[in-house]
């Protein structure tokens, strides 16, 4: 995880990119590929967030881990642990044949992943340059504080 500058236009190119992946959600037919477009709906949105307040991180749980630290305040507990339950459902229909992701989780990613988009497109809309700058002083200081 980075530092970069703050930059809105790559922020509307990963909204751009969760559009994308919502709309292939909402075509596919197949299960896994649902799971997987649900799920970068969901992640493209939030790095979107992340690019606005001009953060790198080319990890995926620590996307998650960084919204869970540093983003409270725009996103519920529920909201990130859909995302962190997606990322582990993508894995897993993805990476393995012998897993299976539950109908319940599956249901829950296809019915919120354009409410969580929405969401995100909202928050980009909130951020100003003062909180911007909030969030990026707070995750400078737990850098430094990690040492």
């Amino acid at each position: 995880m980075s530092l970069i500058e703050p930059n809105s236009n790559l922020a509307e190119a990963y909204i751009k990119k969760a559009e994308e992946a919502l709309e292939s959600m909402g075509v596919n037919v197949i299960k896994d590929w649902k799971i997987s477009t649900a799920y970068y709906t969901l992640y493209f949105s939030l790095y979107s967030v992340l690019t606005k307040i001009g953060i790198k991180c080319e990890i995926h749980s620590c996307t998650i881990a960084f919204a869970k630290r540093f983003l409270r305040e725009f996103f519920s507990e529920e909201d990130l642990d859909l995302t962190e339950d997606s990322l582990k459902a993508r894995i897993d229909s993805q990476y393995y044949i012998d897993r299976t992701v539950p109908d319940e989780q599956y249901n829950k990613m296809v019915k919120n992943a354009p409410e969580f988009l929405v969401k995100c497109k909202s928050i980009l809309l909130k951020l100003n340059e003062k909180k911007i700058n909030e969030v990026r002083k707070e995750f400078q200081k737990a850098l430094i504080e990690r040492g």
